[in-house]
């Protein structure tokens, strides 16, 4: 018979813990640590009057109440997302959708062995998209999740600068002198550029013109290709003006180039908004994986794919595309997984989030959102342009091929968007030369200031370098902005601009006062904040957003 000591738990607990001297207060600020005192905030009694610190932790929390109300009401002061016409970003999901995003906000997406239906969930979305973007094997297809457009990007040119470093390599070449380059429109968003700062590409900057319609010029371009390019960035949807790129005639471009040289010039196609448009809105239109020289297509799932902030994706049409020393193997997490990303823990629920759209939605459900976006970015296009106030850059309600009538014959149907320019529902305007003529004391900025006065959030900017004199103003048409808040924005765009005409009206004197006296600075103290002062001399910037602070 085996004897059995008995052990007391309690004991073992109890002689476990840390040893603790007591001290009446605490050294640094005076408060007991032997009892915890909830600060007595105004919301956490209807007369308290105790502070909380803005900058640094407080000696002792709040009760959570407390603090949901204090934070709360701070935020109260922030535009409000339905009325923000100047982000793509998506901004409301049924509320089947954030239940089910709550129910998930704990998981990890990194840890495929604890949450391998969630990981299935990824693969599933992966291989969606590939069939979506035209892929002849969409199965052999290869793509990941990320934390959104900027972050696929990046991964996407690292792909491509990979491949032109071994190529290199292999053909006996420096990588160093003079280096890669890798080409796109001077149009681009902060991100493509942003790739080229952080990984050490010289980035080309092609001009953009009226005649390019504020986009690459695919033959312009050419003259910035050499063996030295690891890829050309082709913009599926501009952030200025909409505009796609035109990824057909860059790729026609390339094959002729390497056949003339031997030089094999990759595409990486920025869908980050178009990429969920396109293929439902026009399905005929080829941009994508139909064309061979398209090696990899990044997107937002959180612009126009619909789900909230926090998901991205990237696919390459092949293995092969995607080296293989870039993909990290990792043992650690209870079974092997692989991983690319610039980051490594990230949430589940956004991944989730896109495939509930992927099957709540379906191809028809995405399709009727993108043209119901199209058709109400349309009918406010053609608001501003007949108010004569305005002229519009953006080409979405102009009918296909051009032509002098700014809408299509009155017997076609003209909700047909075949019938349209592709692009994004996006309008972008500028005062019209007729109104700058007669009114050129006024400042098209103010009418940025002025709608947000009325809790409209619509942006004034300059276009991309080669016409930075021109400074435009841009309407992002989401699924939620319907026809009864359209019908109120013109009404209050109008309004604003025909008192900002009359110089005795309070609207042009609230405007003039602005000019002449600044706008006031925040109360806030910049705690943590990178001033442009701070910033290497304030150098200048090379393009597009990615100007240095």
């Amino acid at each position: 018979m085996a004897l059995s000591k008995h052990v007391n738990p309690e004991r073992i607990i109890k002689e476990s813990r840390d040893k603790v001297i007591k001290r009446t207060t605490h050294h640094l600020t005076g408060s007991s640590q032997d009892t915890v005192h909830h600060i007595r905030a105004r919301y956490g009694s209807r007369y308290g009057s105790d502070s909380v610190p803005k900058y640094k932790i407080p000696s002792t929390g709040v009760d959570g109440d407390a603090a949901y109300q204090i934070i709360h009401d701070e935020l109260s002061l922030d535009g409000q997302p339905l009325l923000n016409l100047a982000s793509f970003v998506n901004t409301w999901m049924p509320p089947v959708a954030d239940k089910l995003m709550l129910e998930n906000i704990s998981k990890n997406l990194i840890d495929q062995d604890e949450y391998p239906m969630t990981q299935d969930i990824h693969t599933r979305c992966i291989s969606i998209l590939a069939e979506l973007w035209n892929t002849q094997s969409h199965h052999h297809a290869v793509g990941t999740a990320t934390t959104g457009s900027s972050e696929a990007i990046q991964l996407g040119g690292l792909a491509m600068k990979r491949i032109w470093q071994e190529k290199r390599k292999a053909a006996g070449k420096s990588i160093h002198e003079p280096g890669p380059n890798i080409v796109m429109g001077a149009n681009a968003q902060v991100a493509l550029e942003k790739f080229a700062r952080y990984f050490e590409v010289e980035t080309r900057l092609v001009p953009v013109s009226v005649e390019s319609k504020y986009r690459l010029d695919p033959k312009r371009a050419m003259e910035y290709v050499d063996e030295n390019t690891i890829g050309v960035y082709v913009i599926l949807g501009s952030t200025y003006t909409g505009h796609y790129e035109p990824v057909k005639e860059m790729a026609d471009l390339l094959d002729e180039y390497e056949a003339r040289t031997g030089h094999s010039v990759p595409i990486h196609v920025d869908g980050a908004s178009g990429g969920f448009v396109a293929p439902f809105a026009t399905p005929k239109l080829v941009w994508d994986f139909r064309i061979p020289r398209v090696v990899s297509i990044n997107t937002s799932g959180h612009k126009f794919g619909l789900a909230y902030v926090g998901v991205g994706w990237v696919v390459w049409r092949s293995a092969e595309y995607l080296p293989k020393d870039l993909i990290f193997e990792l043992h650690y997490l209870g079974s092997v997984e692989y991983s690319f990303s610039l980051n490594f823990s990230r949430p589940a629920h956004p991944i989730i989030a896109q495939y509930f759209n992927f099957l709540h939605l379906g191809f028809e459900g995405y399709r009727k959102a993108a043209l119901s976006s199209l058709k109400n970015a349309r009918t406010l296009s053609r608001a501003l342009e007949r108010s004569g106030y305005y002229t519009v850059l953006s080409d979405i309600h102009r009918p296909l091929g051009g032509g002098t009538s700014p809408n299509p014959p009155r017997s076609a149907n003209e909700e047909d968007v075949e019938l349209y320019e592709p692009g994004l529902p996006v309008v972008a305007f500028r005062f019209s030369d007729d109104f700058q003529k007669k009114h050129p004391n006024i400042q098209q900025k103010w009418i940025q200031t002025l709608l947000r006065t009325k809790g409209w959030i619509v942006p004034n900017y300059d276009l991309a370098p080669d016409l930075s004199q021109v400074d435009i103003l841009r309407v992002v048409v989401k699924e939620n902005f319907t026809e009864a808040l359209l019908d109120r924005l013109v009404t209050d765009l109008i309004e604003i601009t025909e008192d900002l005409t009359k110089q005795d009206s309070s609207v042009y004197l609230l405007a003039t006062l602005g000019k002449h006296h600044g706008t006031p600075g925040s109360h806030e103290k910049a705690h943590g904040r990178v001033e442009k002062h701070e910033v290497d001399g304030g150098s200048e910037g090379s393009g597009t957003y990615a100007k240095p602070c």
